[in-house]
C-alpha cells in the first residue's frame, strides 16, 4: 500500500485522478473506488466486527432485519440476500459491508462533513478494483467475464452465492469484491455508491489492503487543508443537500454551512 501526505488542493486532485487514462477506451475512466474518513486514525473495520461486538450475531441480525422489515414499502422488490444486506447497511445495521463511492469528490465530502473533526487530519482510501478482482476465486472471476463487468451487482453475486455461507466457502484465502447496490433511493444514486464485502465476518479489509503492493493508495489530508477542501466542495455543490435528498439533508447542510469556523 502506498501512503502519501498531500500538501495542496492541486496535489490532491492529481493524486485522486492519477492513472485514470484508459488507453483501450481512449477516455479518462478510472478503475479506482474511494472512501473518505474524517479522522486519519480510523481504519477500514466494518461495523459488524468493530471491537468484535457483532461477529457472532451476523446471521441473527440479518434474519431479524428481514423478518421485521417485511412490509415496509420497497422491500417487496428485494430478491436476494445481497439486496437485504445492502438495505441493512444503508439504514445503519451492523454488517460486514463498507461504503465506497466511484466519486473522489463524494469521498472528500465524507472526509470533511463532520465539523467536530475538521481539526483532525483526514484520509481518502483509493482502491483499484481491477487489481483486487485478480485475487477473486475462479467462479467470481468467471461471472465478471461472462457479464463483461468490472464490479458486481447484487443479482450477479446471487447467481454465484445465494447465501453468505456459500460465499464464504468460495475461497480459502481472504478476498474482497465490490458490488453496486440496487437503487433503493436517491441517496444511493447521488452518492455514486457501492459496497465492499469480504469472505468472512471477522476479516479485516484494513489488513488485506495493507499487504497489497499494487492498486491501493491512502492519501492523508492535513487538517489545515480540510477547510479549503470543504469550501471548494460546497462551491462545487457536493453537499448534504445533494447527497442526502430531502429535509434531513437540507438541514444537515445548513447546520454545517453556517457554522462558524473555530479560531
Amino acid at each position: 500500500m502506498q501512503e502519501r501526505r498531500v500538501t495542496s488542493w492541486l496535489e490532491l486532485q492529481d493524486l485522486l485522478f492519477a492513472g485514470s487514462w484508459n488507453e483501450p477506451l481512449g477516455r479518462f475512466r478510472t478503475s479506482f473506488v474511494f472512501r473518505g474518513v474524517p479522522d486519519a486514525k480510523l481504519d477500514l473495520t466494518a461495523t459488524l466486527n468493530r471491537q468484535g461486538a457483532f461477529v457472532r450475531h451476523e446471521r441473527d441480525l440479518l434474519r431479524a432485519f428481514r423478518k421485521y422489515a417485511r412490509g415496509v414499502p420497497g422491500t417487496e422488490r428485494l430478491t436476494s440476500i445481497w439486496d437485504w444486506l445492502a438495505l441493512a447497511q444503508h439504514h445503519g445495521m451492523p454488517t460486514r459491508l463498507l461504503d465506497w463511492t466511484f466519486s473522489p469528490y463524494v469521498a472528500l465530502h465524507f472526509m470533511t462533513e463532520r465539523m467536530d473533526l475538521l481539526e483532525q487530519d483526514g484520509a481518502v482510501w483509493c482502491v483499484d478494483y481491477h487489481q483486487t478482482n485478480q485475487q477473486l476465486p475462479r467462479p467470481l472471476r468467471e461471472q465478471l467475464r461472462l457479464e463483461g463487468a468490472d464490479v458486481f451487482t447484487a443479482e450477479m453475486l446471487a447467481s454465484v452465492a445465494g447465501d453468505l455461507a456459500t460465499f464464504d466457502g468460495l475461497g480459502a484465502e481472504p478476498f474482497v469484491l465490490f458490488f453496486e447496490p440496487p437503487s433503493l433511493d436517491a441517496r444511493i444514486v447521488n452518492q455514486f455508491a457501492l459496497f465492499s464485502v469480504m469472505n468472512g465476518p471477522d476479516l479485516s479489509l484494513n489488513d488485506f489492503l495493507g499487504h497489497q503492493h499494487q492498486g491501493v493508495r491512502r492519501l492523508v489530508v492535513p487538517a489545515k487543508l480540510k477547510w479549503e477542501v470543504r469550501d471548494k466542495l460546497d462551491q462545487a455543490n457536493i453537499t448534504e443537500r445533494v447527497l442526502f435528498p430531502g429535509l434531513d439533508g437540507l438541514s444537515r447542510w445548513l447546520r454545517r454551512y453556517y457554522a462558524p469556523r473555530p479560531r
